[in-house]
């Protein structure tokens, strides 16, 4: 065997071990050294395909712009012309003279897209900042003040934006004096920053615009415009991004009757400004959680959570962070302040610019750019939904409800002392803390005789929210009654309202070892009552069946007897003279009707139907009114 044959079989022998270091040495190597290579990339062959090369190709052609183009103020890049008046147009201008610069850094401030600081300031057709700012840019060239060569510059760019915009001009000019436009020039009249108005989420409402695009779906093409409006998410102010769409349209039609339209262009805009700018103010003001008085059109949302306006009268909590928290519809954002909000809201308070905007004040320009629409909980439909903010107004409270309540003053004392301490959170703690904070009243007593109008007439002269519930708005399994418990006692200790939860015996009567859901729902009950801190009242007609735990939660339980005639004598006054009805009753027919066996619920339904009798009528409320409609009622 030779010494290069034995060599050979030793590398097969451990031929890994060669290979793992030739390996590393090519690792090693990788990427190391200090230089750069150039490729180019080849012409398309036949296929199509092209690939690279080392080899400098012999075709290239010297760059237009060099040292001897960075001495000129402006560069046109022109391209073939599509217009047949012409073989060649403007693709793009660059601006290269400081003073111009500078300039332009005025007439354009605030253009969104356009950074004037930068060395090369370039514009593509169709130039629509300069269409946008054509007013400003010749008002700017006929300052006295400009120095020789800034308005040298400036007729340079004048005269050729004049050559190749000139006709585009000449149409936006006529679409502002004519208050017209077509389709295809929409992006003309729309310039970003601008305020819009649009109706396209509920009544007429401001908002700023970012930019515009055409587009096109299966629907149609559509000029789009992506706005700003100030919204608050349950805890600051901030900028909302939506979008309105204008859709495609025939030939030339006025401007105020598309769907969006530049603030200017409104028939009175200082006028509309002013409007919006109040109702903004409003929106500021119900920021929180706040208990209102509601009437008019709201919206709701359907499976597929498209919008379905219904109507509302009545009293509402508006709580937008809850709404938020609690509902799967369409939530409120607050996105970051732009650079010149900071500046209008550091302004507006009067500090200097670094400031700490923190969100919970804004501004008069801000005001206008709010939301028309807020979000709560209707109490009397017990649902969550939008309400427009136009058609909230403050609650017009009851302030003689407790006085007239028929019930022995002692009573009425004991029930205000505990709820008023309840409010002023002058309660004692539980030897275990956060338990046996709350105040559980119990009404009982036959349907009819005050137990309901009790709850109502606390919360009226407490001056908060009355939330009534029955067992249905529980749920069925003892598992969705526990978890809408805890949601609706959380949002009454949150709201400081009044509870009521009428006709609660399917939670209170005693437990049995024979039906365990049942048992499950009322051991349930009893451990939210323990950790309840709001004031609950609860009304049965089957007070002997009540579980005995419930005794001990209970801090009053009331029972209401049947009404004697006294009682009855008052109810009857109470609704006499609750409205604003004129009425013919004398003190006999006032002791006659307190002698008929009815309830407080049955009199309040005798004398409303016969108010409508009377009206139709057009005649003051008289004893035969009654007398017909208890006949009938009795038949």
């Amino acid at each position: 065997m030779t010494a290069n044959s034995a060599q050979g079989s030793v590398g097969a022998q451990n031929g890994t071990a060669a290979t793992d270091t030739t390996c590393a040495d090519s690792d090693r190597a990788y990427g190391l050294s200090n230089t750069v290579k150039h490729l180019y990339k080849t012409k398309k062959d036949e296929d199509g395909e092209s690939t690279w090369t080392d080899k400098y190709p012999e075709d290239v052609e010297e760059p237009a712009e060099n040292e001897e183009t960075r001495a000129h103020a402006i560069i046109v890049r022109h391209k073939k012309s599509k217009d047949s008046r012409k073989k060649l147009e403007a693709d793009s201008i660059i601006i290269q003279s400081p003073p111009l610069r500078e300039a332009l850094g005025h007439i354009l401030r605030d253009y969104t897209g356009v950074a004037c600081e930068l060395q090369r300031l370039t514009f593509n057709a169709p130039f629509a900042p300069f269409i946008h700012r054509w007013v400003e840019f010749t008002t700017y060239m006929r300052q006295e003040h400009l120095d020789a060569t800034t308005k040298e510059h400036l007729v340079l760019l004048h005269d050729i934006l004049k050559d190749e915009i000139g006709d585009s001009i000449a149409s936006f000019e006529d679409y502002v004096l004519t208050k017209k436009i077509t389709f295809e020039h929409l992006w003309m009249i729309f310039q970003p920053g601008t305020v819009v108005l649009g109706t396209q989420m509920g009544p007429i409402s401001a908002f700023e615009l970012r930019e515009t695009l055409y587009y096109e779906t299966r629907c149609g093409k559509f000029f789009g415009l992506p706005v700003d409006c100030v919204d608050y998410d349950g805890k600051k102010f901030g900028r909302h991004l939506t979008r309105l769409d204008i859709a495609e349209f025939a030939g030339v039609v006025d401007i105020t009757s598309l769907t969006a339209f530049p603030l200017d262009f409104h028939e009175d805009p200082e006028a509309i400004r002013a409007t919006l700018t109040r109702r903004g103010e409003l929106f500021e003001k119900v920021a929180g959680h706040h208990y209102k008085a509601y009437d008019g059109m709201a919206i709701t949302w359907n499976e597929e959570h498209k919008e379905i306006p219904v109507y509302v009268n009545g009293r509402i909590v508006i709580d937008i962070e809850s709404f938020s928290t609690l509902t799967i519809y369409p939530s409120h954002r607050a996105d970051k302040w732009t650079e010149k909000d900071k500046k209008l809201l550091a302004d507006n308070l009067k500090k200097d610019d670094n400031v700490k905007i923190d969100g919970s004040q804004i501004t008069p320009y801000h005001h206008m750019l709010c939301r028309s629409r807020t979000s709560g909980y209707s109490l009397k439909l017990k649902k969550w939904l939008d309400f427009y903010v136009d058609n909230i107004s403050e609650v017009v409270w009851n302030t003689d409800a407790y006085e007239r309540l028929v019930l022995p003053q002692d009573q009425k004392d004991l029930i205000l002392a505990f709820s008023e301490s309840q409010i002023e959170s002058t309660t004692f703690d539980d030897v275990i803390s956060g338990k046996g904070k709350g105040v559980i009243c119990l009404l009982s007593g036959p349907p009819g005789v005050g137990k309901t109008l009790t709850a109502e007439a606390v919360a009226e002269h407490m001056r908060v929210p009355l939330h009534t519930l029955t067992a249905g708005d529980l749920g069925s399994s003892p598992y969705d009654i526990e978890d809408e418990l805890r949601r609706i006692m959380d949002l009454a200790a949150r709201w400081k309202a009044v509870v009521l939860l009428d006709e609660c015996d399917v939670f209170l009567e005693a437990r049995t070892p024979y039906d365990l859901q049942r048992n499950n729902t009322v051991s349930i009950f009893l451990r939210m009552l323990e950790y309840y801190q709001g004031i609950l009242f609860m009304t049965t007609n089957r007070v002997q069946n009540i579980d005995p735990a419930f005794r001990s939660r209970i801090h009053i339980s009331l029972e209401y007897p049947d009404l004697n005639e006294e009682s009855r004598r008052q109810i009857w006054k109470n609704f006499l003279t609750g409205t604003s009805f004129e009425d013919e009753l004398s003190k006999a027919d006032l002791d006659q009707l307190s002698s008929l066996s009815l309830n407080g619920r049955e009199i309040k339904n005798v004398l409303k139907t016969a108010h409508l009798l009377a009206a139709r009528k057009r005649s003051p409320l008289k004893r035969e009114f009654i007398d017909t409609v208890l006949s009938i009622t009795k038949r």
